[in-house]
Parts: C-alpha cells; sequence; structure tokens
C-alpha cells in the first residue's frame, strides 16, 4: 500500500512512465489504484518516430503489471514524508511477535 499512497500524491504532476515494451509515455497524472493501474491525460510519446501509431494517443489506461519504471520529478517527492511512511511499514506490529525475545 506504500506505492499506492505516494503515487496517490502525485496526481495532477506530470509523470514519465516506461513500459515494459520500451515505450515512454509523459502526461498528467490523472488516477492511480490499488493495482498500480495508471490513468494518464494529455499523453505525448518520448519517441514519436519509433512508434507512430500511437502520435494521436491524448488519454491512456496503463495497466500497472506493465510498467516498468515511473519517473517524477524530484520536487515532487516529499521525502521525509516518504521516510516515516516507510518507517511505519517496516516497524515491528504490536502483538504480532515479529520480535525475537533474548533467549537466557
Amino acid at each position: 500500500m506504500l506505492f499506492y499512497s505516494f503515487f496517490k500524491t502525485l496526481v495532477g504532476k506530470e509523470v514519465a512512465v516506461e513500459l515494459k515494451n520500451d515505450v515512454i509515455l509523459t502526461g498528467t497524472l490523472h488516477s492511480v489504484d490499488q493495482y498500480l493501474n495508471i490513468k494518464l491525460l494529455t499523453v505525448n510519446v518520448v519517441n514519436q518516430d519509433r512508434y507512430p501509431q500511437l502520435t494521436s494517443l491524448k488519454n491512456c489506461f496503463i495497466r500497472g503489471s506493465v510498467v516498468r519504471y515511473v519517473q517524477i520529478d524530484p520536487k515532487d517527492v516529499d521525502t521525509e514524508l516518504l521516510q516515516d511512511a516507510t518507517r511505519k511499514e517496516n516497524s515491528p506490529q504490536v502483538g504480532g511477535g515479529a520480535l525475537m525475545e533474548d533467549k537466557k
């Protein structure tokens, strides 16, 4: 859920999505769901000469399982919030037995 929460904070920001078939799309992040499916608005194809069939693409839905990378502007990342969320996710659960007791 950490990535889902993180990407929800980026809605409305400009992102570049590289797919597993080497297509790179840039656009405004409109939405993301729990499966990390992405909807982009105002889409541009980075290499239009290689993928001319995608030049008329305006909006698109990208299945999360075909995404290789999502590139974002560093100024759009709240690193403190991300670090805190990571710490909370990795902290031991209360009563969950995650910690081993010292054996004497």
